[in-house]
């Protein structure tokens, strides 16, 4: 072989190599709050899809809750929107109606590994705008030396809305402490209404309803709460957030959270994770539900190559790796038929993250996400948010607050 000759073919192999490496497709893929937690999880995802796809280099990108939304609107509007990105459900109805999600197209086979109500969240219109990831039904983690300090038994913690209620009155009375923070920020009542077996629209779903003498009660007793001061002053700023920071500091006897939260506060505070112990969420028998947030994988619009965007969302949420996520997450649940039979989500255990993923997984049944679709939800969720707002503030009575919201709604539907 002469010189030359070998030359040539090294060269031949040279452009070969250079042109295989350019023709790498860069892929992108967004998550919600995930890191640092479950760094490693979402390295597999991604090193398992590039081996599965050796002409893609795939990228994970963490994105905050609070800022998911804009920076999504803002990559379609500049024509470079990641393959797939995780919305929860609220989020997804606003991105839909703002034209930001693409359809997906999916078989029988791929819509029937899904279970049928999930899967129905992420549908509108007859069209399936995501697949769903995972979800959790909420728990109450409680800590059990506040309960003692309270007067209240540790062992049999309350198991309706009512005796919830009661027990932190007994806390705050006793301790100085705050028994719970209600989820009733936003548009949370929302959700409150409807486990309560109270109606948001007629049958026709056309006209809200939501300010009858039953609505009105439910909202005023959290209007007393928060004025006879059971309720913490940024109840309403901050949530959610606010109440995982004051019971991982100690300064909150009941966390009302979905379960893989508890993991949050064995990160933040060993010594109150080790007082922990975790009750079923109080089920309101007229509603028979738990409100039960879903999260799921989209396509945003003017993704470069669709097929390849729907084939990593069907990856990411597929029964393998929805099982794998869950055994790292310890607390959530699959949205996929098959990895939600596994012995796993059975298996019961001393500390508060094997209580909570038992506790959730017997309430699974009663587990629907209750968020509604309706026009301009941006628009009528400000008025609905507002109005509550000023109900809590003492500015308006909560008769009013609700009158005054169910107007403007029904102007608008």
């Amino acid at each position: 072989m002469t010189s030359t000759y070998k030359k040539a073919l090294l060269t031949a192999a040279l452009i070969a190599a250079s042109t295989a490496g350019a023709q790498k497709t860069e892929v992108e893929f967004w998550t919600i709050s995930l890191a640092p937690l479950f760094n490693d999880e979402m390295n597999r995802l991604v090193a398992q899809f590039e081996k599965e796809n050796p002409t893609v280099n795939l990228k994970w990108v963490d994105v905050p809750a609070n800022a998911i939304e804009q920076k999504l609107l803002a990559a379609v509007a500049s024509g470079r929107p990641p393959a797939a990105v995780n919305l929860s459900s609220d989020m997804a109805v606003k991105l839909v109606q703002q034209g930001a999600l693409e359809p997906l197209t999916l078989t029988d086979a791929q819509k029937k590994s899904y279970f049928g109500s999930p899967l129905t969240t992420f549908t509108f219109d007859g069209k399936t705008m995501g697949v769903p990831w995972y979800w959790a039904p909420k728990v109450v983690a409680y800590n059990t030396d506040i309960f003692r300090k309270a007067g209240l038994d540790p062992a049999n913690p309350p198991r309706t809305i009512q005796t919830l209620i009661a027990a932190a009155k007994q806390i705050k009375d006793k301790t100085g402490m705050y028994g719970f923070m209600p989820n009733i920020n936003n548009i949370n009542m929302l959700f409150m209404f409807q486990e309560a077996g109270l109606p948001i629209f007629d049958k026709s779903g056309n006209k809200a309803v939501f300010n009858s003498p039953e609505h009105v009660k439910l909202l005023q007793t959290y209007v007393d709460l928060y004025k006879g001061g059971y309720i913490p002053e940024d109840t309403m700023r901050r949530g959610f957030t606010a109440a995982t920071e004051l019971y991982s500091s100690g300064k909150l006897a009941m966390l009302i959270t979905g379960p893989q939260f508890i993991l949050r506060v064995a990160n933040d505070n060993k010594a109150i994770y080790d007082l922990t112990k975790v009750a079923p969420y109080p089920i309101n028998i007229a509603g028979n539900v738990i409100h039960t947030p879903l999260m799921g994988f989209t396509v945003p619009k003017g993704v470069k190559d669709k097929a390849l965007s729907q084939k990593l969302a069907l990856f990411l949420t597929n029964d393998v790796n929805q099982l794998q996520f869950s055994k790292v997450t310890k607390t959530t649940f699959p949205s996929t038929v098959k990895a939600s039979t596994d012995k796993f989500f059975k298996q019961g255990g001393a500390n508060a993250i094997d209580q909570g993923k038992l506790v959730s997984s017997t309430e699974l049944k009663k587990a629907k996400d209750l968020t509604l679709v309706y026009p301009d939800a941006s628009k009528l969720n400000k008025v609905f948010k507002d109005n509550v707002e000023a109900a809590m503030a003492g500015q308006k009575s909560a008769k009013q607050a609700l009158d005054d919201i169910v107007k403007a709604w029904n102007a608008s539907l």
